[in-house]
């Protein structure tokens, strides 16, 4: 009888593993979890599902998908291969009449719910960290907030070049009027604090997100020297570039960072796989424990 339920039993559990929720600790893989996005750059035209299962290929936790456009599409192909939307981005125009479009928000929402999604938040509509529309942006956000918390959705603002929200100590300054910890929070871009942010003090910068830290992103660069003289790449596969990646993990792990890390991989051309492959292989050296 034992065996009848053993065997029961072991007929009854899941083929895959559910979605790793985003934001929180793979309990499965050691590190951070690991995700990938801006892949549409790919010279090989790959489906949602191919690119899913690219993904799953080569261990990544899962995906950052641009807009609400197609989200829950995006949703369902990683589900199929046990993978989690992590992020969906979208933009916000502080200037305009409707500074998000709420239908689209609304209607994304439910497909978002299983992976408890993190809306990132690139913020126009003013010039760069302007504080006169920060009544404006607390407002906005504290909306969509509202809207996701029922999903479980969570909300980061997204530090971006030349945008009104710009540098990691404008998100900071953000998140903390809306005060709503765990429901919204910060995400800091190392190539835009690299590019735009007059913070030189990473550690400093890091400290100070630390409260509302949810999200990191990186990828492979020339120094951040380089990259401000205008004489770096600010983004490549993670392993290339004079940048000292292996240092900025430090600085993470010394504030007990534990979040999600998005790869960045804007702009970088030719077969995703090859440079997804690269970059995985980066990223485990990287992760090495200490001998």
């Amino acid at each position: 009888m034992k065996l009848v339920g053993l065997a029961l039993l072991i007929l009854a559990l899941p083929l895959r593993a559910e979605p790793v929720a985003a934001g929180q600790e793979d309990e499965v893989r050691s590190g951070w979890p690991f995700f990938a996005f801006c892949n549409e750059h790919d010279e090989v035209e790959r489906s949602m599902s191919e690119q899913a299962d690219l993904l799953e290929q080569l261990g990544y936790d899962g995906y950052g998908h641009l807009w609400l456009d197609g989200a829950d599409a995006r949703a369902r192909t990683l589900e199929d291969v046990g993978l989690s939307l992590f992020q969906v981005y979208m933009k916000v125009d502080l200037a305009a009449p409707r500074p998000f479009d709420p239908e689209a928000l609304k209607k994304a929402l439910p497909a978002l719910k299983p992976h408890r999604t993190q809306l990132a938040l690139l913020v126009t509509g003013g010039a760069p960290s302007d504080p006169d529309l920060d009544g404006k942006a607390v407002e906005v956000v504290t909306r969509m907030a509202d809207m996701a918390r029922p999903f479980g959705v969570t909300i980061v603002l997204y530090p971006h070049t030349n945008d009104w929200l710009e540098k990691s100590g404008d998100a900071v300054r953000i998140a903390a009027k809306v005060n709503r910890p765990g429901e919204v929070g910060v995400m800091f871009n190392l190539c835009h604090w690299m590019k735009a942010d007059p913070n030189r003090d990473l550690g400093a910068v890091l400290k100070e997100a630390r409260p509302w830290l949810m999200a990191v992103s990186l990828s492979g660069s020339d120094s951040a020297e380089e990259v401000r003289n205008g004489k770096g790449d600010w983004i490549q596969p993670l392993g290339q570039g004079s940048g000292d990646i292996s240092g900025f993990l430090d600085q993470l792990r010394a504030i007990d960072y534990s979040g999600p890390v998005g790869l960045q991989c804007y702009g970088i051309g030719g077969d995703a796989k090859v440079h997804l492959e690269e970059s995985m292989l980066a990223w485990k050296r990287l992760n090495e424990p200490e001998p």
